[in-house]
């Protein structure tokens, strides 16, 4: 063979190389949504794909710190590596990141002088992330960068064949970073418009939100600023049936108000991250007749029944917040059942959980609202032909309080046949280790 068809060979070789590298990442670019991984993948594809290159790092610009840090290493310590923070200009990443040329290091004694500027910190950061690896023998440091816009910075190095990299391999590895940089742009762009818009739809759903509270709270203070006014009316007598009938509708309305009032400062807490949970042995049939008689006496239309099966398991949950969610499931199926009817709260053991479920026979709620049933600020069309009174949060709340106990919270619902809300605890803890609610009756 001759010396030039040998080299033709070596540049098919590397072409092919370079070929099956391109596609390989643009399919990772295609396909991956998550940066870390995106980058990771990239890495990964780019080593095994050169000969050249048996390890790597590539490092990402921080324009809030001026720093560039590792997001991505192969072959290295990466827990120590990550810990690097680089200043513009120091070691190899900083100087491709300052000039926004590639370099070729064609010597152990070049890649040295490269890094000879490093901070004292980073140097033994990095002695300790290579300890068990050969010294590089070249190197290659790209530019990530868009325009004007610093990125980061790709470093490649071959440890096991002196030269193995050359200068006519930057022209391709700059066009590789050049492509991994505008797709690190574009998953930042997203990210930005995806927070945008979530921003803007939570903007919306308070603005909506802060005009139902108002008409919320307008319509009880109306009722109890009137009703008080006539019974302060000097002129005016009643007899104590009526006076009775009206300090009745204040304090119903006052409930309503404190209600609400409830609801935002639950949310509130929520919000905050400050929702504590004070798990203790807990009789759930006992809870749920609590929450059943504490709305029993807002209505007269409706029939409850608690429904447990003997032997029920002692939970470990907060008993006043599970009580918060039955008494919030009870009160939406009355709310949704205005013509009345039964409405039943049962209680199923399963093998590592209990279930809790809330039905009535109500007007039930369109397939398409199921799913966001349980968002904040998102209110279900009743489909009454009539305004049903309530902030829209208590679900949500519920949702919070049953997943904080590491439960799951759904419904089921076809319109006009009624709801069914479910809710689950985990059966686990010391409870489970007492006796049952029943074998403590027959002791």
């Amino acid at each position: 063979m001759t010396v030039h068809t040998a080299q033709a060979d070596i540049q098919t070789t590397t072409t092919d190389q370079r070929l099956a590298a391109m596609f390989e990442i643009a399919r990772i670019l295609a396909t991956e949504q998550d940066l870390e991984t995106m980058l990771e993948r990239f890495l990964t594809c780019l080593i095994k794909s050169l000969m050249a290159a048996e390890t790597g790092i590539l490092q990402l610009y921080d324009a809030s710190t001026e720093r560039l840090r590792v997001t991505c290493a192969q072959g290295y310590d990466l827990t120590t590596l990550k810990q690097i923070s680089l200043t513009p200009g120091e070691a190899m990443g900083g100087t491709a990141l300052q000039t926004g040329q590639p370099t070729l290091y064609s010597d152990p004694q070049a890649i040295a002088a490269a890094r000879d500027n490093l901070k004292p910190e980073n140097r033994e950061l990095f002695r300790v992330a290579t300890t068990s690896l050969q010294p590089a023998l070249n190197a290659v440091c790209i530019p990530l960068t868009i325009g004007q816009t610093k990125v980061g910075a790709l470093i490649l190095e071959n440890r096991g064949q002196p030269g193995r990299f050359v200068r006519e391999d930057l022209p391709f590895l700059q066009a590789v970073a050049d492509l991994i940089a505008l797709s690190i742009e574009n998953v930042r762009l997203r990210k930005e418009l995806q927070a945008t818009r979530a921003l803007e739809e939570a903007n919306r759903l308070k603005a909506e939100l802060i005009s139902i509270l108002a008409h919320e709270m307008r319509t009880p203070l109306t009722s109890i600023k009137g009703y008080s006014t006539a019974l302060l009316m000097e002129e005016a007598t009643f007899d104590p049936e009526t006076q009775q009938e009206f300090l009745h509708i204040v304090d119903e309305e006052c409930d309503i108000l404190q209600d609400l009032i409830h609801d935002l400062l639950e949310s509130s807490i929520i919000d905050a991250g400050l929702l504590k949970l004070e798990p203790q042995p807990v009789m759930l049939p006992r809870v749920a007749q609590d929450a059943v008689d504490d709305v029993m006496h807002r209505t007269q239309k409706h029939r409850f029944l608690v429904d447990f099966p003997d032997r029920f398991p002692i939970v470990d949950a907060d008993p006043q917040r599970v009580e918060q969610v039955l008494r919030n499931l009870v009160d939406n199926a009355v709310k949704y059942s205005p013509q009345g009817g039964l409405v039943v709260v049962r209680g199923e053991v399963g093998e590592d959980e209990v279930t809790i479920s809330v039905a009535d026979q109500g007007v039930g709620i369109a397939p398409e609202h199921l799913n966001r049933l349980f968002e904040k600020f998102f209110r279900v069309e009743s489909g009454l032909g009539r305004h049903v009174v309530g902030s829209g949060l208590g679900l949500p709340i519920s949702r919070t309080i049953v997943e904080g106990h590491g439960g799951r919270i759904w419904a089921e619902s076809q319109v006009g046949e009624g709801t069914v809300l479910y809710f689950t605890l985990p059966l686990q803890g010391l409870s489970q280790e007492r006796p049952t609610q029943e074998e403590q009756q027959h002791e």
